[in-house]
């Protein structure tokens, strides 16, 4: 009986369609589950008369793969992912390889990466982006771990991901340890931000411009086509073409109450944790749970009055104001998640090529788009570029764009609707492009209260000072240190 090439456990959505993905590749898959009715009802049903190998223990899902053996799990981040590796380790032999595909924590896989490696096995935490559709048609992968891991799944990776327009695949090796799943984390934080920027501008055409589904429909259809063409703003000119069942929108008839499952938030505590200002992807995690708050918000509605909405533009002129905005916040989300990035390559020695993984995001995955290919432009171009918003093309775009994103965010403020992510950008920009900011205060606030010593601008870095500034404490400084 012929061997699989690889084993799969975990049959949920994802699992299911990354397997049925790997069989139409040609690839001959083994598969597992917890509840083996649902090996049995798959291996009868969806993949009948197909390249399957049903198994009911993870010792027979382990026999039927030929070596060196390949196991991808699709299965819950957290305890279930250590709870498999320690019953699969037993049955593995050295330099068989197990592959987490779900959406662990970067931390727990550079953990498990050392664990599986002192048993003579190797690992990879691979990111697998593009939902239920991608898994089946070619997702984007980003693999990490286990360096020599790579040789024996690559082609089947590169086989079964996503391709760019060129024919490129959406997949290749990202780097050491956690490597993969830092970036699909940060991927996923990006995402949040698309998402929450997109729903600010629908909200701007919606209660200050009172435009019609079928106009939003029209213009979100027509920004497609240029250079905010991707998956998210496609998807969403289709969301304004569905009605209900009289006949309206929806999208009107949907609560604004929404769900998240962790990767965002992830991404904001990784970004505190390693001191990088990422304001607009934490904003967005932040309106999340505010939207969660749903009856406490109808509560606070009746209590809590704000300015009526009053807007005296022309209608027609905003419409290409918007398409402006949206995309100079979209710059600067990007340029805080590769600042983060960036950040974390340094710290952990991934040397993260950001260029390619621009590339690994251009098909298959959620945030896909024209946009990213500028993106592999700028750091082909420089790769130790140190903020996004520096190179050429998207400076001089932000800078052409920056009087609309000021507008935007002027009217939401002054007509009392609520656009964080849109107002964190302008704030991002308008705090990195200062030479001067106000810290110099919280220097002295600090050094008053707790001694704690600040740098004067007459004297070199480094070089630190405190001041008894009440006359009444002494001159022992406390020790300065960054949290």
């Amino acid at each position: 009986m012929k061997k699989a090439e690889i084993g799969l456990i975990g049959l949920a959505v994802m699992g299911e369609n990354l397997a049925m993905n790997m069989e139409s590749k040609g690839f001959t898959v083994a598969v597992f589950n917890r509840e083996i009715e649902i090996v049995d009802k798959f291996t009868n049903g969806r993949g009948k008369n197909k390249n399957f190998i049903g198994t009911h223990t993870l010792k027979e899902l382990v026999e039927a793969t030929e070596k060196p053996r390949k196991i991808m799990m699709m299965i819950r981040a957290g305890a279930p992912v250590d709870e498999v590796i320690e019953r699969l380790v037993p049955l593995l032999d050295k330099g068989d390889i197990i592959i987490d595909g779900g959406n662990s924590h970067f931390k727990d896989t550079e953990r498990r990466t050392k664990y599986v490696e002192s048993k003579g096995l190797l690992y990879i935490g691979t990111g697998v982006s593009g939902g239920e559709e991608g898994a089946l048609n070619g997702p984007s992968m980003m693999p990490g771990g286990s360096q020599r891991a790579w040789e024996y799944v690559k082609p089947i990776f590169q086989t079964i991901c996503a391709k760019t327009e060129d024919g490129a695949p959406c997949c290749d090796w990202v780097g050491s340890g956690g490597a993969g799943h830092f970036v699909k984390m940060v991927h996923n934080g990006i995402e949040y931000g698309d998402m929450q920027l997109i729903s600010e501008i629908y909200h701007f055409m919606k209660v200050i411009l009172e435009l019609s589904a079928e106009d939003m429909q029209r213009i979100f259809s027509e920004w497609n086509k240029g250079r905010l063409n991707s998956f998210l703003i496609d998807i969403t000119s289709k969301i304004f073409t569905v009605k209900d069942e009289d006949g309206s929108p929806l999208v009107d008839k949907i609560l604004d109450s929404a769900g998240q499952k962790g990767t965002g938030k992830w991404t904001g505590i990784t970004a505190l944790d390693e001191g990088v200002p990422l304001t607009l992807i934490t904003e967005a995690v932040f309106a999340r749970y505010l939207s969660s708050m749903k009856e406490e918000r109808i509560e606070a509605s009746k209590e809590l009055t704000g300015p009526f909405i009053d807007f005296k533009g022309v209608k027609e002129e905003y419409i290409g104001r918007m398409e402006e905005a949206l995309y100079c916040a979209k710059i600067i989300s990007y340029a805080q998640g590769y600042a983060l990035m960036k950040t974390a390559s340094e710290k952990y020695n991934w040397n993260l090529n950001f260029g390619a993984i621009a590339q690994l995001w251009r098909g298959g995955c959620i945030i896909r788009s024209a946009f990213l290919g500028k993106i592999k432009e700028a750091f082909d171009k420089n790769p130790d570029l140190k903020n996004l918003m520096l190179d050429c093309y998207f400076k001089n775009e932000i800078l052409d764009g920056m009087e609309s994103l000021r507008k935007i965010c002027a009217i939401c403020m002054l007509n009392g609707v609520y656009a964080p992510a849109l107002t964190a950008s302008l704030n991002y920009f308008d705090g990195y492009r200062s030479e001067k900011l106000p810290a110099n205060l919280i220097q002295a606030q600090r050094d008053f209260f707790g001694a704690h010593t600040y740098e004067r601008t007459d004297f070199p870095r480094g070089k630190f000072f405190h001041t008894n500034w009440s006359g009444k404490g002494g001159n022992t400084a406390s020790t300065t240190y960054d949290a």
